[in-house]
């Protein structure tokens, strides 16, 4: 039997074994493993990663995105060898960084958890980055900008648990086809609805595959990821291993809320599950501290910001809703959150401050020492984007826009010039809600 006809028979003989055996087995499972057979009968030097191999490509912000970013990946089974290779779009030239090799279980299951941060890289620079192990396996090359300068787009999704992610994985896929120059997406929290449940956490980072591979993630903490399988209170475990984001300097708190600068904007993601971290069924730690520790790590962290534009993101909205409904005591005005955290935004100048968790969108335009104020820190509401409940909050003396009732799901994005933010708020659809823009 001739090379070619061995070929072929080979791959139809692997097609047929994985159709057959495992009907966990999805296409691009049995794609890749019909590439890897061709590559070793064709004796091929660089062979294609299996997709057990090669799970959730993703780049995560890192601390200043100008020179660096963080690459992490997954697999099914241990690779000690795992590498991340880069170079710059053209070039031949191909640099090589180790990787790590950390098993994480969770809920029952055991993934093994690739990452390496890349530095020294160059602003306003396109690279191209592949991972995989070893000598002889490889992924497929992704590209990889560098911030710079320049005028960028920033998608932002609010809340998206949900019990079933298909319309959430829509919301990805669609606003990344109407923005394909976004340059970041942002998380808002209640990534899942149950922060223990494995099943969740590979739907929700299989359906950010649009985006994922090709640029980065800022996610922020929310309350759902610190539930366990029997809705009490535990740490973020799931979360932490997930996202390898910027280290803040405390070891307890590390990476629970963090910082990073893309451009001329200064990010501060604050950790805002103070309920949570000290509720009598958080069993693993009690946190009582975390407010008062973060506090002071927020004022030296927006002291020594040098950038123009300083942005917040927090999962828990400062502001305080009343039920639209009959005999409701809940009062309208500012949480425990607000009461802590406006203050120092208007200290520090803060321009613009996105919450979340409420799931609903409710512009509130510019408010300082409490009230409309011009001066102050625009704040957004950013909605929902998965399928979990929308309760009907009366509206706020301070809310200036509010979406359509009963509520949709909805997305967000800013763009951001040398002088100007632009946010504005979109139905799944593609159809604008609302927009703001700041100047400076």
């Amino acid at each position: 039997m001739n090379k070619s006809k061995l070929l072929k028979t080979t791959v139809a003989i692997v097609t047929l074994a994985a159709l057959v055996t495992g009907s966990y087995l999805y296409k691009d499972a049995i794609q890749s493993r019909v590439a890897r057979t061709v590559a070793v009968v064709s004796g091929q030097e660089i062979k294609p990663l299996l997709d057990s191999e090669s799970r959730y490509i993703r780049q995560i912000v890192a601390k200043d995105n100008s020179t660096s970013r963080t690459i992490m990946w997954q697999s099914d089974s241990s690779e000690p060898d795992a590498v991340i290779e880069y170079r710059l779009v053209g070039s031949d030239d191909i640099k090589k960084l180790s990787a790590t090799d950390t098993a994480f279980t969770d809920d029952g299951s055991t993934t093994y958890i690739h990452e390496a941060t890349i530095t020294g890289l160059t602003p306003n620079t396109k690279y191209e980055y592949r991972v995989g192990y070893g000598a002889d396996r490889r992924s497929d090359w992704y590209s990889l900008e560098t911030a710079g300068a320049k005028e960028y787009d920033v998608l932002i999704y609010p809340d998206s648990q949900s019990g079933d992610y298909s319309g959430w994985e829509k919301i990805v896929k669609d606003s990344a086809n109407r923005n394909p120059k976004a340059s970041l997406y942002i998380s808002m929290g209640d990534l899942v609805d149950n922060g223990e449940q494995a099943y969740q956490w590979r739907t929700w980072l299989d359906s950010i595959k649009p985006l994922s591979a090709r640029i980065p993630l800022a996610p922020t903490l929310g309350n759902h990821e610190m539930y366990t399988l029997d809705w009490k209170m535990r740490e973020p475990r799931a979360y932490l291993n997930y996202f390898d984001v910027p280290n803040n300097g405390n070891a307890i708190f590390n990476r629970r809320y963090y910082s990073y600068d893309y451009g001329d904007v200064h990010y501060v993601v604050l950790d805002t599950q103070l309920y949570e971290s000290t509720h009598e069924d958080n069993h693993d730690t009690h946190h009582p501290d975390l407010y008062d520790v973060q506090v002071q790590w927020l004022r030296q962290d927006l002291a020594s910001n040098t950038k123009k534009w300083t942005v917040v993101l927090m999962h828990r909205d400062p502001f305080q809703y009343a039920f639209d409904r009959p005999g409701s005591s809940r009062a309208v005005g500012f949480n425990e959150e607000g009461v802590l955290f406006m203050p120092i935004f208007d200290e520090f100048n803060v321009d613009l401050v996105l919450s979340a968790h409420l799931h609903s969108y409710r512009n509130r335009g510019h408010v300082r020492n409490f009230d409309r104020d011009e001066s102050g820190p625009l704040y957004i509401l950013t909605g929902l984007a998965g399928d979990a409940g929308r309760p009907k909050w009366r509206r706020h003396p301070l809310d200036v826009y509010v979406a359509p009732q009963p509520e949709t799901n909805n997305y967000m994005t800013m763009t951001v010039t040398p002088n100007t933010l632009t946010v504005r708020s979109f139905l799944p659809d593609g159809t604008q809600l609302d927009e703001s823009v700041l100047e400076k």
